[in-house]
């Protein structure tokens, strides 16, 4: 049950602190809580909430709050929870009255908090914080000329997992499913060996390849036969016990990761028997189903794993155009990403600044149909001219140096905001958090963006 809070933000001079002194205006947190809009925001929450069936639930600013605090200050939920209850400038963000040294929920209750603000939601906050909308013009009216730039490009949110294997990933299942046994074997009539194979013996064969640094194809392709084995015979006995005890006394959690065995298994016999190391929905992590490897060709990364993240750059904003685990062409987000545009501010925008990927045949007819030019080389016959091959060099390396600013944003984004390594686990959960790091890195900008205002209006600069 959710009850609408008083929307009138009490002052700073109102905030009660037991040690006495009031909050400073210009600190950081005071200064977000004027950007933020609450109203915006609770509407969104109240989507997911009833207000009159079941327990009293936190305000719409604390859950939201907590959320953007833990990912602005990069910390985990714990620690998050701890710094709300030390800090007053933090507790007047989230919209309480007074100073208390005492928790304000239980950690666990984060992940329901980021549950309730998807990354969907999390986006349209985002452009309704640094997106002035216009209306799209009417049809008896003339277009309005194309205005703006808009800088396109992707990257990849790592996971918290490790780097996957086929052995390492089959010994994991093997030992999973032996804890699975061992639940069920209790409220069975079995007696004897649990296993139809000795199992120190499978774990030092896993550990003998494991520990060395450069193992052999052949001997590698021998240990993940025998693992294949292995966990062949323990979904067969698991089968047997469940018909025997019923499902009821396997805990869902354990269920879940059955499941998820059996569709590894599946997929790593197919690998083996006709020699590959490709497939459709590849799991490379028994936790976490859901991640896929992200072919980025970057130096000294092949392949990353997480969600893969389509960005745009707009006015020094960055914002989410796609977000998906499954692999996707980046090119495809081109006219979906410039349609949105159009709706938004009430016109095309005048360059679209991307890589060669973009740079596909739809997008290049698409582009030209509405005047809008994309970087690159143009389409046809190089000008014979030295001044207009000039001009195109001129161009093409000022695109190039404009193209920075989305690498740039990535860049601190991962190292700042901790885009490159997502902690949560759950998948709509992971999405949250990728989001909300954009949208803390665009608060931070607007920041700086206010600081460096005030230097220049009232610091005489010396001529």
């Amino acid at each position: 049950m959710y009850r609408k809070r008083d929307r009138n933000q009490q002052t700073m001079d109102d905030f009660i602190l037991p040690f006495g002194g009031k909050l400073r205006a210009d600190n950081r947190w005071v200064r977000m809580a004027r950007m933020m809009p609450w109203d915006f925001i609770e509407d969104l929450y109240l989507e997911s909430m009833s207000q009159e069936n079941g327990a009293k639930a936190f305000s719409a600013r604390i859950a939201f709050g907590a959320i953007y605090i833990k990912e602005n200050e990069n910390l985990t939920d714990e620690r998050t929870v701890e710094y709300i209850a030390e800090n007053p400038y933090m507790q007047y963000f989230l919209g309480l009255h007074e100073y208390t040294d005492q928790p304000l929920f239980d950690p666990s209750m984060m992940v329901h908090f980021r549950k309730r603000f998807p990354a969907v939601r999390i986006a349209e906050i985002n452009k309704r914080m640094f997106i002035e909308e216009k209306p799209e013009p009417p049809q008896d009216n003339p277009p309005p000329p194309n205005s703006g730039r808009m800088v396109m490009d992707a990257t990849c949110a790592p996971a918290d997992i490790r780097y996957p294997s086929d052995l390492s990933l089959l010994n994991e299942a093997r030992e999973n499913t032996e804890q699975i046994i061992e639940t069920l074997w209790p409220h069975s009539q079995r007696t004897g060996h649990k296993t139809r194979y000795n199992r120190k013996k499978a774990r030092k064969e896993y550990l003998r390849l494991a520990k060395q640094k450069k193992p052999k194809s052949a001997k590698t392709r021998a240990a993940i036969g025998k693992q294949l084995e292995y966990i062949r015979r323990n979904l067969e006995d698991i089968g047997e016990l469940l018909l025997e005890t019923g499902l009821d006394v396997l805990p869902e959690r354990n269920l879940e990761r059955l499941m998820v065995v059996c569709e590894l298994h599946r997929q790593q016999s197919e690998m083996y028997t006709n020699r590959t190391h490709e497939c459709e929905k590849r799991i490379v992590s028994l936790r976490q189903p859901h991640i896929r490897p992200i072919v980025r060709g970057k130096a000294g990364r092949r392949f990353e794993f997480g969600q893969k993240l389509a960005l745009s750059v707009v006015n020094g904003y960055t914002f989410l155009e796609r977000q998906s685990f499954e692999n996707f062409h980046e090119g495809v987000t081109l006219i979906e990403s410039v349609e949105r545009y159009r709706t938004l501010y009430g016109c095309y925008p005048q360059v679209v600044q991307a890589d060669q990927i973009y740079r596909n045949r739809r997008n290049l007819a698409f582009c030209k149909n509405r005047g809008i030019r994309l970087s690159g080389p143009r389409l046809g016959r190089p000008p014979k001219g030295q001044e207009d091959q000039e001009r195109d060099r001129q161009i093409e390396a000022q695109d190039h140096r404009d193209r920075i600013i989305i690498e740039s944003r990535n860049g601190i984004a991962k190292r700042r905001f901790g885009l490159d390594l997502i902690m949560s686990i759950l998948p709509e959960t992971a999405m949250t958090e990728a989001a909300l790091q954009l949208l803390c890195m665009n608060v931070r900008i607007r920041l700086l963006w206010h600081l460096f205002y005030m230097f220049r209006v009232f610091i005489p600069v010396a001529v």
